[in-house]
């Protein structure tokens, strides 16, 4: 059982995520609920939650302030808020999801789905099998699934627990998995990762750039930085020359 604490100033909010949550993800123990944020920080400090649903807009203070002040912070957070604008902020938060209201129960059930893959113990299993460039990826974005060929990713960028595609027809998309499970399935020499928060398809490097610091010109016309430590990896694949 994963342990929760709803914060949301509007009582009608938190009395619908806690049907929601009752009817539909028995996973979840709800061990306290509250509209105020002060006494949220408290309750997280009380019963050091698994996770907290919080809400972004509230009047005393937004949930990235409440944040700031919370001092127990191993806890996976859920924003649910009815502004889509603040997303990106909350990916910078290293938010789990982002549920926009009204919430809808796939997505609940996909976002707690989440928290318990990555709170459960890592086991030995058997190795990834990687795809080929001729392969189709299916990204999951909000809407459902999209599908690219693999050679048609140019690069991929990563925010914490998030990361996004771009692809050659010019689109992005945000997929809620982090950049490392991706390194491990799309194909190795082809795609590097040249960053802690870049992988990128080695075919579709354009230009090297070695001016206060190291970076490559994508073929969307993106600038990427590569890292000191990688730079001598990576132009020894770009030469042919690597393992």
């Amino acid at each position: 059982m994963l342990k929760a604490i709803i914060i949301d100033d509007e009582n009608a909010a938190v009395k619908t995520l806690t049907v929601l949550l009752e009817k539909n993800v028995p996973e979840i123990q709800l061990v306290a609920t509250t509209t105020d944020c002060h006494e949220g920080i408290a309750k997280i400090e009380q019963y050091k939650p698994d996770i907290v649903f919080l809400d972004v807009s509230m009047p005393d203070m937004n949930g990235f302030s409440l944040l700031q002040q919370v001092v127990y912070k191993d806890f996976h957070l859920i924003f649910t808020t009815a502004h889509e604008q603040y997303a990106i902020q909350a990916i910078k938060h290293h938010a789990t999801d982002y549920l926009l209201k009204p919430i809808d129960v796939d997505e609940l059930k996909h976002a707690v789905q989440t928290v318990m893959q990555e709170r459960q113990p890592q086991v030995q299993s058997m190795p990834v099998r990687r795809l080929e460039l001729d392969s189709r990826i299916g990204l999951p974005i909000r809407e459902g699934l999209v599908y690219h060929t693999v050679s048609d990713i140019i690069w991929v960028e990563s925010h914490g627990n998030y990361c996004t595609f771009h692809t050659g027809d010019g689109k992005k998309y945000m997929v809620s998995k982090n950049i490392g499970e991706y390194e491990e399935i799309l194909p190795e020499r082809e795609f590097f990762r040249a960053h802690k928060s870049h992988l990128i398809n080695m075919r579709k490097v354009k230009k090297y750039i070695r001016t206060d610091g190291y970076f490559v010109e994508m073929a969307d016309g993106a600038t990427v930085e590569i890292s000191r430590r990688k730079k001598d990896e990576f132009l020894q694949l770009m030469n042919g020359t690597g393992q």
